[in-house]
């Protein structure tokens, strides 16, 4: 029987590393420069209990996430959520410069950012679609993250988490629009996915899979692309203004409009022909997208 990898908590991680223990049980800062120890077979494969927010820098080794594994760049910035599984592999002599922020869910009760936080999709992005980092950026970050430290390290009074969650925010903030930079800059690589995409979604809807397997989900599409669902749709929205879910749409009611201007199928026909199990849906959906329905849009040829 497989065994769940071990869930690992901020202390366990300052224990492991050899820092001193953390000041509050569910935050923390760790300075790499600080760090006396990488190698440990609890760190192999764990599913950390907290967000992980890291810049690493000098990083010798790999990381897996999922099934893959990824060798880093030097100033690359990585997102976990609670529950993820990673496993790493370090060089003995590692020394790493950068800063990790560990965060316990339960540090943000109470706050909207409790609820928001899950709205980054860099959470769940594999470590092949870190953030990469300029110097100017890196800087911005630092300063946050210092900020923090700071607050983290001084007397607590009753703003002590206020103002900590408020620079988490701003820190969050700041990588998402970072991130939408990288989109924007690597815009040769997202045009080559998105082409990559749209092929894939015409062999699909123009071959027996739609018929035979339904219509593709965002899941299935991203791994046929080798990226992560959040990434691809995060990445997409930046360059044509649509997500994943709504790229499948589009191609489908581009294929429904061919298919009801070139047949005499019936509307219920052509809907279980691109996988929908009721008309209704397939009616619904064509209305909402072109604003008439398929047998007006049929009617409209004649």
């Amino acid at each position: 029987m497989k065994k769940d990898p071990h869930r690992i908590s901020i202390s366990e991680v300052h224990r492991i590393l050899e820092v001193p223990g953390p000041a509050h049980p569910l935050i923390s800062v760790v300075d790499f420069d600080d760090v006396k120890c990488y190698m440990s077979d609890s760190l192999g494969t764990v599913a950390y209990d907290f967000y992980c927010i890291s810049i690493k820098k000098n990083f010798s080794g790999k990381m897996k996430y999922g099934q893959r594994y990824y060798d880093f760049d030097n100033g690359i910035m990585t997102f976990f959520s609670p529950g993820q599984v990673i496993t790493t592999e370090t060089d003995p002599n590692l020394r790493l410069e950068g800063w990790w922020l560990l965060l316990h869910p339960s540090f943000l009760k109470g706050y909207p950012l409790a609820k928001n936080i899950r709205e980054y999709g860099f959470f769940s992005y594999a470590v092949n679609e870190a953030l990469h980092l300029s110097e100017k950026e890196e800087d911005t970050l630092t300063g946050i993250i210092r900020n923090i430290q700071q607050e983290y390290n001084s007397p607590i009074d009753n703003y002590s988490q206020n103002v900590i969650v408020s620079q988490i925010a701003v820190l969050l903030n700041y990588c998402d629009r970072f991130y939408n930079r990288q989109f924007i800059t690597r815009k040769n690589a997202n045009n080559d996915l998105l082409a990559q995409l749209e092929e894939l979604l015409a062999d699909y809807f123009n071959g027996d899979q739609v018929s035979l397997q339904g219509l593709p989900t965002v899941q299935y599409i991203s791994e046929q692309l080798h990226v992560s669902p959040n990434y691809l749709s995060d990445m997409l929205r930046s360059v044509t203004g649509m997500n994943t879910q709504q790229h499948i749409h589009h191609q489908l009611i581009e294929k429904a409009k061919e298919i009801l201007s070139t047949t005499s199928l019936s509307v219920s026909e052509i809907a279980y022909s691109l996988g929908f199990e009721h008309p209704q849906s397939f009616n619904k959906l064509f209305k909402n997208k072109t604003n008439t329905s398929p047998l007006a849009f049929r009617n409209s040829f004649n």
